[in-house]
């Protein structure tokens, strides 16, 4: 009999939620972790009673009630709504695109003003049926004025090569509304833990046993042989030692202030659109949280390739990349002992909800079959 009927490789939302399940169902787990606290991308800390996003705004948002409700049992949340703002060339304008926006950019002030003059915008592009790459796609669905604004030279930063380079499916659609509304989000739940997304973790993993700075890759023949199954969180194609090759991710750097100011941006998040600004946008945390300290912390976000030395953030869901994750996917399927969950593991980019809705899902099949 091994010692642990799961060994769950990375302490992020996936790997935690799916280690409380487990434990609920009376399962024996180890949570372990390559990084000195748990809670993966989400983790907090405290920088002068400021609860800072140590890698990026988390922003929690879903119109999954059973989600809703799960998380509620774990930690409070306040009702913090996302209203970003978009900064070109000294311009704040208002995000989502709104009647806010539109008033801003064009001057309309009705719906149907703004309606005619997006239809005005788009009108040059109509031939574009089929577009090809992200530009084409962009051009269609918006014309060029917000394209070249908002969207050509922040995309170009953030995926770190040019709009006609990208694929056309990463501008899907855009949404726009003829409301004078910034709530970015459409969801009915929204909000961030009161007490920060530390608390939230560590009640999901109260009472499991955890190791931190512990790398399964420095010894995986060990940790292979403590339990039954093993959850594996981190990225799939070096769970498989690179077999097919190795899958392409976008990094981010972090730069932390701490300024002594009561005020810097006014908002949380302000995204930077121009190219000649290094970083993609300025969080500020304390909006979270609706602080009223006498200073604040600003983090600001560069986007830099990812390599072995770095994190990765952002799968390149390109065609080439597809393909290759598709060849780790039907690899991991033939290993009935092992399971596959999070965005590295599945090479996707999953908002929190998702993921912790994915992680209920695969626990339903393990432990309610």
């Amino acid at each position: 009999m091994k010692t642990y009927d799961y060994l769950i490789v990375g302490s992020g939302l996936f790997g935690s939620v799916f280690a409380q399940k487990a434990k609920e169902k009376g399962k024996r787990c180890l949570v372990i972790d390559k990084r000195s606290h748990t809670g993966g991308n989400i983790h907090c800390k405290n920088k002068n009673s400021i609860l800072v996003h140590e890698y990026g705004a988390h922003i929690f948002h879903t119109d999954n009630e059973e989600v809703w409700q799960y998380v509620n049992r774990f930690t409070k949340f306040n009702h913090y709504i996302n209203s970003p703002l978009a900064k070109y060339k000294g311009q704040l304008y208002n995000l989502p695109f709104n009647m806010n926006t539109f008033n801003k950019l064009w001057g309309v002030n009705t719906p149907q003003e703004a309606k005619l003059k997006l239809e005005e915008q788009r009108r040059p592009y109509v031939h574009l049926v089929n577009p090809v790459n992200l530009e084409e796609q962009a051009l269609k669905l918006c014309g060029e004025e917000i394209y070249r604004i908002f969207i050509k030279e922040y995309t170009e930063k953030q995926w770190g090569r040019p709009a006609t380079e990208l694929p056309a499916f990463i501008i899907k659609r855009l949404p726009f509304r003829f409301v004078y509304d910034n709530n970015y989000f459409d969801d009915p739940y929204q909000g961030i833990p009161i007490e920060g997304y530390n608390s939230l973790i560590s009640n999901l993993l109260e009472g499991i046993e955890i190791k931190t700075d512990v790398n399964y890759f420095q010894n995986r023949p060990y940790f292979d042989n403590l339990a039954d199954k093993i959850l594996f969180t981190g990225c799939i194609d070096e769970f498989f030692n690179y077999e097919y090759g190795c899958l392409e991710y976008r990094s981010l750097r972090f730069e932390h202030e701490l300024l002594d100011i009561e005020d810097f941006q006014g908002n949380a998040v302000v995204n930077y659109d121009e190219s000649a600004i290094p970083y993609t946008r300025i969080i500020e945390h304390k909006h979270f949280q609706f602080g009223k300290q006498p200073f604040t912390v600003i983090t600001k976000e560069y986007p830099q390739s990812y390599h072995a030395d770095n994190e990765p953030y952002y799968p390149v869901n390109d065609q080439k990349n597809t393909q290759l994750f598709n060849l780790y996917k039907e690899r991991a399927s033939s290993c009935p002992d092992k399971l596959f969950g999070g965005r590295l593991a599945q090479y996707a980019y999953f908002d929190m909800d998702d993921t912790i809705a994915a992680a209920l899902k695969l626990a339903q099949r393990e432990f309610y079959k």
